[in-house]
C-alpha cells in the first residue's frame, strides 16, 4: 500500500463530493461539499493545497459513473472533461474508478442512520465519496496496484 492521503471526489451536476483518507489510505472520511459552477475546480485545487500542507497527498480518486454492464455514457463522458480540467490545474495525478451504484450506497447508509430529506441531501454528496475513495483504498490493499486510470494532462502531451 502507497503510503500518502488520497482525496476522493464525487462530482454531480450541482454539488461536488469531497472526502479524504488517512495517510496509510486505511479510512475515507468526509471533508465537505463544492458547489458546482464557477470556482468549483478552484475550491478543489485549494482543498488539495490545504491539504499537502499538513500530508503528503498521493492523488485524487474521482468516481467515473459507469452502467451496471460497465459501459460509458453521457454522465460518464462529463466526468471525464471535469477529471481532465482538474488534472490540468492540480499537481498531483487524477485517477478515475468505477463508481457503480455508490451515490446508491451512500443513500441507504444515510436512510439506515435516520437522515432524511435536506439534512440527508446536503451530505449524500460526501457519503458517496467516502465510498468511492473507500473501494479505492480496498482496491489497492487487496491488488497492491493503484486504483482506475490516470487522467492524462494536455499539457504534458505533444500538443502543437
Amino acid at each position: 500500500m502507497r503510503h500518502g492521503t488520497r482525496l476522493g471526489v464525487d462530482p454531480g451536476d450541482a454539488r461536488i463530493g469531497v472526502a479524504r483518507s488517512d495517510p496509510s489510505g486505511m479510512l475515507a472520511t468526509p471533508v465537505e461539499t463544492v458547489r458546482r459552477g464557477k470556482g468549483d475546480l478552484a475550491r478543489l485545487r485549494r482543498i488539495v493545497a490545504d491539504l499537502a500542507e499538513e500530508t503528503t497527498v498521493l492523488e485524487v480518486v474521482v468516481g467515473l459513473p459507469r452502467s451496471l454492464h460497465g459501459g460509458e455514457g453521457p454522465a460518464a463522458a462529463k466526468v471525464r472533461e471535469f477529471a481532465a480540467s482538474l488534472a490540468e490545474r492540480l499537481d498531483v495525478p487524477v485517477r478515475l474508478v468505477d463508481e457503480r451504484l455508490s451515490t446508491v450506497s451512500a443513500e441507504a447508509m444515510l436512510r439506515d442512520q435516520g437522515r432524511k430529506g435536506a439534512k440527508r441531501r446536503a451530505v449524500v454528496d460526501q457519503a458517496a465519496a467516502v465510498v468511492i475513495l473507500q473501494h479505492a483504498l480496498d482496491t489497492e490493499r487487496a491488488s497492491g496496484a493503484a486504483p482506475g486510470e490516470v487522467v492524462a494532462r494536455t499539457d504534458e502531451g505533444t500538443q502543437s
